[in-house]
């Protein structure tokens, strides 16, 4: 029993080595990427039905660092906003699956051609999903009174700046967030995101580790020659389960090493960011029915069809000898020296054990600065579900700041003449729950 505790932090501890200087780098990009291209400037790029509305849509999700969970309020706005149902269903479908922070992290732990693989898919299956949906679903995108006109763009403190837009109901100052680009991006990145990231890299990092040390290395071999079947498998256990992009990683990994093909690997990767209960469910009472048959339609099927390929096309041998787990001697890629693994290892524990408590501490200050009513809202995971509810609620005429707090499930609203039943519209038009 002591032997394989011991095992089991070794690898553990191997997985966290190898991840951590490109987790790091990811973070660094993906903080760049939030300042120096604001989600402000995306919403005019999506408004139309037709192919270039889903083309940008797809290419504006691929970089952006987003799982499921934060995808969903995030798309919901932009449709709100006036985006076709085929650009968001485009956004929804390619965002999950991939974000510069996991291309780093994939290229760490199971080589370039997987790197590479999983952008590719993520932009092709998002265009054919939004192709699809402006074809088959034929409404138009609703733009209703308080989202009309109004653009999402990033949570900020500082500098007022006046709203002339009567139809958003700004009738207060609005803030500008004047901060250094450079403390606004390590404040996203190793603060908000890593936050939001945190528990599911936890579990992934704790499941590949388990899954490594008790299942025998050839417990999947039996599938070999199976094709199909495998992939199936492996499709049916990703579908309803919830784990971000970055932690599928090392699960995917460990399931390689296990005898998995890279086809149903690369169907693990895909399948299980990007879809889930909570999220089909959320997208089914705002979309349609239709939206939601097609946006599961197109990643369960592109799933199968692209394993396949992978399986058929690129030699599995050769896949596997760019896998950092994969190799007979046990020392991965060692492409970095081993004075940056720890320093970076050192640096992401402390980020995200030192940013809990920080952004703990941080809620709470603002939560009793604002003096107004407080409502409870349910379905509140990550930061970027906290922005959406503050973004949307602060364009309601009459309400001046909000505060929101995951995990509390809490909203402070301060403003005058506040309208609780367009609160509560809004809410759960965002796909979350007013609780009255």
């Amino acid at each position: 029993m002591l032997e394989y505790i011991e095992k089991y932090f070794d690898e553990l501890w191997f997985l966290l080595l190898e991840m951590a200087p490109w987790l790091l780098l990811g973070l660094i990009f993906a903080g760049l990427l939030k300042v120096y291209f604001p989600q402000k400037h995306i919403d005019k790029y999506l408004g139309k039905s037709n192919f270039k509305s889903a083309l940008n849509a797809s290419l504006l999700g691929i970089p952006m660092p987003l799982c499921s969970c934060g995808v969903i309020p995030t798309g919901i706005s932009f449709f709100k906003n006036g985006a076709s149902k085929g650009a968001t269903n485009s956004f929804l479908i390619s965002t999950p699956q991939t974000g510069v922070d996991s291309i780093f992290a994939t290229y760490s732990m199971l080589g370039w051609p997987f790197a590479l693989l999983r952008p590719i898919v993520a932009f092709f299956t998002g265009v054919v999903g939004g192709v699809l949906t402006n074809w088959l679903v034929k409404e138009k995108p609703v733009s209703t009174s308080p989202f009309a006109n109004f653009s999402i763009d990033a949570g900020a403190i500082g500098k007022a700046e006046t709203c002339d837009d009567d139809s958003c109901g700004c009738d207060k100052p609005k803030v500008e967030d004047t901060r250094h680009s450079l403390i606004r991006s390590a404040d996203y990145a190793f603060i908000e995101l890593l936050q939001d990231i945190a528990k599911w890299l936890i579990l992934g990092f704790l499941v590949a580790a388990l899954i490594s040390v008790v299942l025998p290395n050839d417990f999947f071999s039996s599938f070999k020659g199976l094709g199909l079947l495998e992939i199936l498998v492996i499709l049916a256990a990703s579908v309803p389960i919830y784990i971000c992009a970055t932690g599928s990683i090392p699960i995917a990994a460990v399931l390689l090493l296990k005898g998995v093909s890279p086809g149903a690997a690369l169907v693990f990767l895909m399948a299980g960011p990007a879809t889930n209960v909570a999220t089909m469910t959320v997208l089914g009472k705002t979309m349609g029915r239709k939206s939601l048959m097609i946006y599961l339609g197109t990643i369960t099927i592109g799933a199968v069809v692209f394993g396949m390929l992978t399986n058929w096309l690129i030699p599995t041998d050769w896949i596997l000898s760019k896998v950092m787990h994969i190799h007979g001697d046990g020392t991965g890629h060692e492409m970095l020296p081993k004075w940056l693994q720890l320093t970076s290892a050192f640096v992401l524990v402390f980020s995200i054990v030192g940013g809990y408590f920080f952004q703990k501490y941080l809620k709470n200050v603002r939560f009793r600065k604002v003096e107004g009513i407080t409502v409870k809202v349910e379905g509140m995971t990550c930061s970027h579900c906290e922005a959406n509810v503050k973004r949307n609620l602060e364009a309601i005429k009459g309400i001046i700041n909000v505060v929101a707090n995951n995990s509390t499930n809490t909203v402070k609203i301060a403003g005058t003449k506040i309208n609780i039943q367009k609160v509560k519209e809004t809410v759960n038009g965002l796909g979350y729950r007013f609780v009255d």
